[in-house]
């Protein structure tokens, strides 16, 4: 069963898909505010390391709400991305606060985060300036 019921975002989905196809990128997907998965999701044909689908919903909340969190911004500028390098895996989330969603990419972890990071920005820019006219 997959985890996006109806796709909401073609664009997103089309660009998470463009970068599931990239070797050690296992997962891309944006979340919504509440930390549903509305577009994207898991390379085609990998079986995830996540094995419990509550997990993976509850993990994708939290990334969302600390993602699009304001506390700090005033004072240390708005969150570019969160990364996490866990034994199996690389983490990454990035907030975008005009849509209030949130990309989260898995990756292998030989992957070199700031290099992933500054690739996954050039992806989705377009689409956020876009969104900012709005």
């Amino acid at each position: 069963m997959s985890l996006v019921s109806k796709i909401r975002y073609p664009t997103y989905d089309e660009k998470c898909k463009r970068l599931t196809l990239e070797k050690d990128i296992r997962f891309a997907g944006i979340l919504d505010e509440y930390g549903k998965l509305v577009a994207g999701g898991f390379k085609e044909g990998l079986i995830p390391l996540e094995d419990d689908k509550t997990k993976l919903h509850h993990f994708m909340e939290f990334i969302s709400q600390i993602s699009l969190r304001h506390e700090l911004d005033k004072e240390l500028g708005p969150i570019n991305y969160l990364a996490a390098r866990r034994d199996k895996i690389i983490l990454l989330s990035f907030p975008f606060p005009i849509a209030k969603m949130t990309l989260l990419i898995s990756a292998d972890r030989c992957l070199d985060i700031e290099g992933l990071a500054s690739h996954v920005i050039d992806v989705f820019s377009v689409e956020q300036a876009r969104l900012a006219e709005k």
